[in-house]
Parts: C-alpha cells; structure tokens; sequence
C-alpha cells in the first residue's frame, strides 16, 4: 500500500544525506506523497513525529537506525533503511537501491522484516527511573577501564546465578551482530524470537553465553560492594549510572521495529560478505 505521509530522518553527520534526502522529496513529489525532514546531529535529539505520518525513512547507518527504531517502534511505522555509515548490518538497503526497495514495499510488502525489541527499565528502591527500548541490546558494565563488576541474574525469578565479570549484555537477534558477538555471544536468525545474554570477560570461564526465549523476564541486580562505577547503556546511545541495589528489568517489547529490507541479498549473504566467510586467511 502506498504510503500518505513519509517522514526522512537523516544524519546530520553524514555529508551525503542533504543530498539524499532531497532527491527523494523529489521522487514522493512525483507519486503525489505528502513528505517531511528532520537531519538529526546527536542521539539525544528529541524530534516529533507528525501524527499523519504512516512511512519513515532513515538516511544513515546502524546508529541512526537504532535511534530511529527507538522513535517509531510504538507506532507501528515501518521504516526504510538507507546505508550512508561504513558498515551496515541493519541497514543493508544502498543508496542506490532505496528506490527498488520503496517500490517493493509499495506493490508487495514481501520485504518488511518485524524486529524483536526489549523494554529496559531501571528499579531504585520501589520507584522506577528508568525507562527506554533497545533495537540491539542493553549493556549493563563496569563505567572504568578493565574493572570487574558483581551482577545477580534472575530468569523469570529464578536466580540463575552471580556474575563477575566486565558486564552482562542483553541483545536481541538484530543485536546479535553488534557488542554481543564481540563479547564471544552467537549469532542468531533475525526473525528468531530469543535473547541472547553475554557476559563480558567473566572472571569464572563457565559462565557462557545463554540463549533465552523472548518471554523470559530478565533480572539484573547491581550487588554491593562494587570497585567500581556501573552503568547502563542502551544501544550504546542512551546510559544511566547505576547504584548498588538497582534493578535492571529486561523483557520483550510488545512493539515490533519495522524494517522495510532489499530483495536483492538475505539476512545469511549479509553476515557471509561481512564477516568474510571465505575460507580464506582474513576470515
């Protein structure tokens, strides 16, 4: 279905998405769709979305995407991701190919992806402080460098046990990829409904990575007697210090991010060309 209203959201930081951006005002100019822009120079941007709007566009890389997901998600807008950034595992869609992938959504649909997300929040005493969404994972570590933190994890108010590690990691499939893999975390399906969590450098080499179902509960005290400052980081864009006796509360959000992909690579040649599965010396 042909969207009414297209939001694009660009990143300021990115020389190419003035560019960008206006050539798609053109192109929705000429279907007749009523659009808008906002360029974003930081994280902590708070943007409004117009109420009629039914489509976004994010112009960037992962890190706008993330930022975008946390914006929307509640409001059921899909998005279209367009590479600006270096990398790109969320956003696979080129910039010479955001048009096929519009027209796609527009005639088909076929290319919409539904995106796991996890509600944060933060419990100090009985009164809660904190509260967000993470499209990739939220970090609970050390706030110094190569500083041992003491975490209690409960699943579904079992105590599954005491960690002392650099920190524990909370990620969703989409996450899989990001900070989870490089603390040693699998990778996992994007359309599989789990969580994965990833303890960082754990000071005892049984504690493993687990992967949980996406209706587990996840919780996540701050013990006493820490060395060192703790804090929270969702996405690695939003953070907050913690205290000793904080609850960090981790489960599935109700809302789905939207993310409207190519036709042109799957979810396995993006993670083969990325990380060089080659066989080859550099993989």
């Amino acid at each position: 279905m042909k969207p009414q209203e297209i939001l694009i959201i660009s990143n300021g930081s990115k020389k190419e998405s003035a560019v960008l951006a206006r050539d798609m005002e053109a192109y929705f100019d000429s279907l007749s769709i009523r659009h808008s822009s906002v360029m974003t120079m930081s994280t902590d941007d708070d943007i409004s979305i117009p109420y009629s709007t039914d489509f976004v566009v994010s112009l960037g890389g992962d890190g706008t995407v993330l930022y975008v997901a946390r914006k929307v998600h509640e409001l059921g807008l899909p998005i279209l991701p367009v590479n600006l950034g270096s990398f790109g595992y969320i956003t696979e869609v080129g910039k010479d190919e955001w048009k096929e992938a519009f027209e796609r959504f527009v005639s088909t649909g076929d290319n919409l992806s539904r995106r796991l997300m996890l509600k944060v929040s933060v419990t100090r005493g009985k009164k809660k402080i904190f509260s967000s969404y993470a499209l990739n994972e939220a970090t609970i570590a050390s706030g110094g460098i190569s500083k041992v933190v003491k975490l209690e994890l409960d699943l579904d108010n079992t105590y599954a046990g005491l960690f002392k590690a650099d920190g524990l990691i909370v990620a969703t499939p989409t996450g899989s990829t990001g900070y989870s893999l490089a603390a040693g975390g699998p990778i996992l399906m994007s359309d599989i409904s789990a969580f994965i969590i990833t303890p960082i450098c754990p000071f005892t080499l049984s504690n493993r990575p687990l992967v949980t179902g996406s209706e587990t509960r996840c919780t996540i005290k701050v013990m006493e007697g820490q060395r060192t400052d703790v804090v929270l980081s969702v996405d690695g864009q939003l953070s907050i210090d913690l205290k000793e006796g904080d609850e960090i509360n981790i489960e599935k959000s109700r809302s789905k991010a939207l993310l409207v992909l190519t036709h042109k690579r799957n979810y396995i040649e993006v993670i083969r060309d990325k990380l060089n599965w080659s066989g080859e010396m550099h993989a």
